[in-house]
């Protein structure tokens, strides 16, 4: 009998919460076919089948949290002798029974098989939390179009089609439009649905992280403002296309954030360490490991930009993109999650104008970028329109003090201001 088990699939792993069984015992199995869901704090994980065979039993329940090491599904191997009991010298006539039972054990597994594969060819993509939603509320999550990327469903896709099903509104509004014509029709109000949602999965581990950050640390945060115009009018330079012809280059601002950040750490390391209170110290780290906020499907996960101090501004780009769409389709590694030495966080695309982000533990800082807007400023004594955007600079202030975090934050804003002295620390 072969025992699947959760293994490290993870630095500093040790737990996961199981959020869906692809299978069921009697399903016939293949080789690295998908067997269980698992949520970690960090990703979710399928966990495949070792071997080629029959699901014997499954040990455990969804939302249940096993530790690292548990046995989860038993599987018999195909072509193993199923332990039957009896003595091994009973008579030779008695086998007649045995074979009858294997025609059937067969077929059962023949009919289990394809009913396996029907169900994982139609399978669509959805993170466990969304399939979690649909199962609650009886929804065949296969019915449902995805608008996410990849036709990946959403939440908000699974709550449309519950409302759209729910109600049969199209023989509603002819009753209605026929009233109007002898009296003002009235408005109906939708009532908000009461429900319960689980406190468990991503949601739950979120919790326990910041949590832990916001009872460890003394969070403050400064905020400013910094004039984005110049840095505009080079990107708008960069995408347009050459003179011969080729194409140009998409460059994302936070791009530019992430390099100015590590080019103002190189003066204020402090803000790229982290506190080792059990012997005393502060380490300042060797490299500058960018995590990036990013807000997922089934909640916020942080990817990581390795070495940012040794890449372009392109490279930086290209690489932030990758992790984010990875990030948005469930598809990260454990490793693209770990080793980060400072976060940020964009959230002026989603109109935010200010925050006090909590920091990602154990480091010492999170800068967040907020909304960006055309104001009137007095330059030269004369009022000009220029692109301003807030920024808010949360630090650990066991590690760092006020002004060093103010004397940061300017050194980011004289890079992001000039984007030409920005360039020339690159040379």
């Amino acid at each position: 009998m072969i025992e699947v088990k959760l293994h490290d699939i993870g630095e500093g792993i040790t737990e996961g919460e199981i959020t869906h069984f692809h299978v069921s015992p009697g399903d016939a199995v293949k080789i690295d076919q998908p067997l269980v869901e698992v949520q970690t704090d960090k990703v979710t994980a399928e966990l495949p089948s070792p071997v080629a065979g029959t699901v014997k039993e499954i040990k455990a329940s969804e939302g249940d949290v096993v530790t690292v090491g548990t046995t989860i599904i038993l599987i018999e191997k195909e072509g193993s002798v199923p332990s039957e009991g009896g003595s091994s010298d009973a008579p030779k006539a008695e086998e007649k029974p045995k074979s009858t039972h294997s025609e059937e054990l067969k077929q059962k597994r023949s009919n289990t098989a394809v009913q396996t594969m029907a169900r994982l060819t139609r399978r669509v993509l959805a993170a466990p939390y969304t399939r979690k939603i649909a199962r609650d509320n009886s929804v065949d999550i296969e019915q449902i179009e995805g608008t996410g990327p990849g036709g990946r469903v959403t939440e908000e896709d699974v709550y449309k089609f519950i409302d759209g099903g729910s109600e049969p509104q199209t023989q509603a509004e002819p009753v209605a439009e026929e009233a109007s014509t002898t009296q003002t029709a009235q408005p109906v109000y939708k009532s908000m649905e009461a429900k319960e949602i689980p406190f468990k999965g991503r949601r739950k581990q979120i919790a326990q992280k910041m949590t832990q950050s916001l009872y460890t640390i003394p969070h403050v945060s400064h905020f400013d403002e910094v004039d984005l115009t110049n840095l505009l009018e080079l990107k708008k330079s960069l995408k347009a296309a050459d003179p011969d012809g080729s194409k140009g280059m998409n460059v994302s601002l936070a791009a530019f954030f992430v390099k100015a950040i590590q080019l103002a750490m190189r003066d204020y390391p402090i803000f790229n360490a982290k506190l080792d209170e059990e012997n005393e110290v502060i380490r300042l780290e060797g490299e500058v490991n960018m995590g990036l906020a990013t807000d997922a499907d089934d909640g916020l996960i942080v990817p990581v930009v390795k070495n940012v101090e040794q890449k372009s501004i392109a490279t930086i780009n290209r690489e932030m993109k990758e992790l984010i769409q990875k990030a948005k389709t469930n598809k990260l590694k454990p490793s693209d999650m770990k080793g980060g030495t400072f976060t940020i966080s964009n959230v002026g695309p989603l109109g935010s104008t200010g925050a006090t982000p909590i920091i990602n533990h154990p480091e010492v800082g999170l800068m967040a970028f907020h909304k960006t807007k055309k104001m009137p400023v007095v330059i030269n004594d004369e009022i000009v329109i220029r692109s301003i955007m807030n920024v808010s600079m949360t630090f650990d202030h066991r590690v760092a003090d006020g002004a060093t975090a103010v004397a940061f934050t300017n050194r980011f804003i004289h890079y992001i201001e000039n984007p030409a002295a920005m360039t020339l620390e690159l040379i």
